[in-house]
């Protein structure tokens, strides 16, 4: 009988010992099947535990599902709905790492940075590429007229709530989320340096320093001119001249290839025609840079009212007090244009 006890016993010790050991093995040991040391994974927003394993199975992250699957299971992973977001998994992690990493919804945040752009349109296709929500959604969003209406914007100066800059966010972050994310990083930039304040003292609101912004930046890529440049165009203000801005009439056309604006573009009749309209236009023609923005708020101080290119290829410009000192430049600049074919 001893014997058939010891038997029994032995049985279940080897038993136990080869559950512990594929236990230990399902959960512990490395379950990765990618070549690199890192991937991502994108979960979006109500995504099923089924779903799940689509996209680990269509991104070729597993060695075994069903062992996945099976640890899953145990630490109650197998969800109808799970944590969303944007996942980065190191080689060679077990299958109760990358669970706990899912189930918990750690995500590492995402540099965004966006600039150089012309409308919210141009701004959503880039900006869609780095979070989870789809450009045309997002243009939807921020040209209703009911959000534009809460958020205190119209469709012409939304552009001004973006301010030019690398701002972190999770991948899965909501259109509510992205338009408070924004809201913050606007208040922030205007309660630094002073610039509230440095607005008001101008008379001017800060969407207006935004636009009139994106104006300097579009004429000139030469920085030094830029403080120059604004104080031309808040002399221009201050005595009721129209502004006269070259990059404002190729906007009002849309034909962002014209070289040299001729009297035909001038006549297009549209509030960014700043020819045709004083003042400053109803929005942004560009995202302008914070340099350009910083330029406005303190523009250098002189006389100058009259701006014309140089002669060449650079970007920097020949100013004048005087309408004959304009006059003079203009045919320097002119007499080159026609000598380079440029019509």
């Amino acid at each position: 009988m001893w014997k058939k006890i010891g038997y029994f016993i032995s049985i279940t010790i080897v038993l136990a010992s080869i559950v512990a050991y594929y236990g230990y093995t399902t959960i512990f040991t490395d379950n990765t099947a990618f070549e690199n040391e890192i991937v991502n994974i994108q979960i979006p927003a109500n995504t099923s535990y089924t779903e799940v394993l689509s996209i680990l199975r269509d991104q070729n992250v597993l060695k075994s599902e069903q062992s996945f699957d099976r640890v899953a299971g145990w630490m109650n992973y197998q969800r109808e709905r799970v944590p969303s977001g944007s996942y980065e998994l190191k080689k060679g992690w077990s299958n109760k790492e990358i669970i706990s990493k899912l189930r918990a919804g750690i995500q590492k945040p995402k540099n965004v940075t966006f600039n150089n752009v012309r409308t919210i349109e141009e701004l959503m296709g880039p900006l869609s590429s780095e979070i989870g929500l789809d450009s045309s959604e997002l243009v939807a969003y921020f040209t209703d007229p009911t959000v534009l209406s809460n958020l205190g914007y119209t469709k012409e100066n939304i552009l001004s709530l973006f301010i030019p800059n690398s701002y972190q966010m999770y991948w899965d972050i909501s259109l509510e989320g992205l338009s408070k994310k924004m809201i913050s990083e606007h208040d922030k930039f205007w309660s630094k340096k002073n610039r509230e304040q440095k607005a008001a003292d101008k008379g001017l609101t800060k969407n207006e320093v935004y636009a009139l912004a994106s104006i300097v930046e579009k004429e000139s890529q030469h920085g030094p001119e830029r403080p120059i440049i604004a104080g031309l165009y808040l002399n221009r203000i201050k005595q009721g001249i129209a502004l006269q801005a070259d990059p404002t009439v190729v906007f009002a056309n849309g034909d962002f290839g014209i070289r040299r604006v001729l009297n035909k573009h001038l006549i297009i009749d549209s509030p960014y025609n700043t020819y045709l309209y004083p003042g400053i236009p109803p929005g942004p023609i560009y995202m302008p840079s914070i340099e350009s923005i910083d330029a406005v708020l303190e523009p250098e101080e002189h006389d100058y009212i009259f701006m014309c290119a140089k002669p060449g290829y650079g970007t920097q410009h020949a100013f004048a007090k005087t309408n004959r000192g304009h006059a003079a430049n203009a045919r320097k600049y002119h007499a080159w244009l026609s000598e380079q074919g440029i019509k």
